[in-house]
């Protein structure tokens, strides 16, 4: 294999890779621009298997989103409404946990939760939230509330991130998912989120997580309006920030789905696009323990072949996902256990099924 990365002309990537040296931004770069992808996926695999063999990961999980209703209305997203548009809903605290209660049989180990940043609801309503899981499911992981929604909480609880931090891990918050990143760059965040917390803010919140002891995941939104560069600066300013706090647990590339936008103009990503964020992120992420191939976003069939191009997880079971199909998504709302173990055997991966933080639950 190496033989043939080298004909590719990669070989000086190829080298540093197989010393443990860090990738610069030129490398990203030429790893971006380079028309064989299959050399790609090959020294990513080089990365992947270095770090998590020939596991492949997936979760019993369930999501739940609260709420819709957003003050950000992001041009890229398709869940987002006005409180008084047709389709805005927010659950009361019992609708959270009638939704917990209706899974009770499944051993589902973490409940995924994340909502648009609502102008009206007030900080109890979260801490109600976190105490209704925790009393229907008192044993479950909740990874809840994006960095965006954080700070929005903060203000909300009119204290400081950590303090409100505090008060939500003592209501039963288990870490923070990946969300709101989106692409650090000012310019993007001008053009297509200008109401929501810039990118800098984004990272102080997960270092603020990271020093209370909370795990987070990291995402990057690719495929609309940025850059190679961009991208790159996006995933150099999570890899500084890992270098800082050792937090995050894993980096997910989530691909960009026009329907339903006010970006609705541009294409969907292409399978190449895909696979190539993937192993990139693998790349220059040397610091980051794990990389997902979000299935939900790019489809089992594709999320089968990353799993030689960097990624080591598929996510997990989701039980209902709204974010993206709202976006015009048409994979399936919900995997059975079952499925992502037939997937993953068939990509010649051993399949383990793990917990929120990466304990083993059983391998197959």
């Amino acid at each position: 294999m190496d033989a043939y990365i080298e004909q590719a002309g990669l070989g000086r990537i190829l080298a540093k890779v197989r010393e443990g040296e860090r990738l610069s931004l030129e490398d990203g770069e030429q790893l971006y621009q380079h028309p064989n992808v299959l050399a790609l996926g090959a020294l990513a695999n080089i990365v992947r298997e270095r770090k998590n063999g020939n596991q492949a990961f997936f979760i019993y999980n369930q999501h739940i989103n609260y709420s819709n209703i957003c003050t950000n209305l992001c041009k890229f997203c398709a869940f987002g409404r006005e409180k008084d548009h047709p389709l805005a809903y927010e659950m009361s605290v019992d609708d959270v946990k009638e939704k917990v209660r209706e899974r009770l049989d499944e051993p589902i180990s973490e409940i995924h939760m994340v909502g648009g940043i609502h102008p009206d609801l007030p900080f109890s309503y979260y801490i109600d939230i976190l105490q209704g899981i925790k009393e229907v499911r008192p044993e479950v992981h909740i990874q809840a509330f994006t960095c965006v929604e954080i700070y929005h909480l903060a203000q909300l609880n009119g204290k400081s991130v950590e303090d409100t931090l505090d008060e939500l891990m003592a209501a039963g918050l288990g870490s923070l998912p990946g969300g709101g990143a989106e692409v650090f760059s000012p310019r993007i965040r001008q053009v297509t989120c200008e109401r929501k917390l810039s990118g800098e803010g984004w990272i102080e919140v997960a270092k603020a997580a990271h020093k209370k002891g909370l795990k987070t995941n990291a995402t990057m939104l690719y495929g609309h309006i940025e850059t190679v560069a961009e991208r790159l600066e996006h995933l150099d300013a999570l890899r500084k920030t890992q270098d800082e706090t050792d937090g995050f647990l894993a980096f997910i590339p989530l691909a960009f789905h026009p329907k339903n936008t006010a970006m609705a103009e541009h294409a969907n990503t292409t399978g190449i696009n895909d696979l190539k964020n993937i192993a990139v992120s693998r790349l220059m992420l040397d610091n980051f323990p794990h990389v997902k191939a979000y299935w939900v976003m790019i489809g089992p069939k594709l999320a089968q072949v990353a799993l030689s191009f960097g990624a080591d997880d598929m996510d997990g079971t989701v039980k209902e996902e709204v974010i993206t199909h709202m976006a015009g998504a048409e994979t399936e709302q919900a995997l059975g256990h079952k499925t992502l173990i037939r997937l993953i055997q068939e990509a010649g991966r051993q399949p383990v099924q793990r917990d929120t933080l990466y304990n083993v639950i059983e391998t197959f």
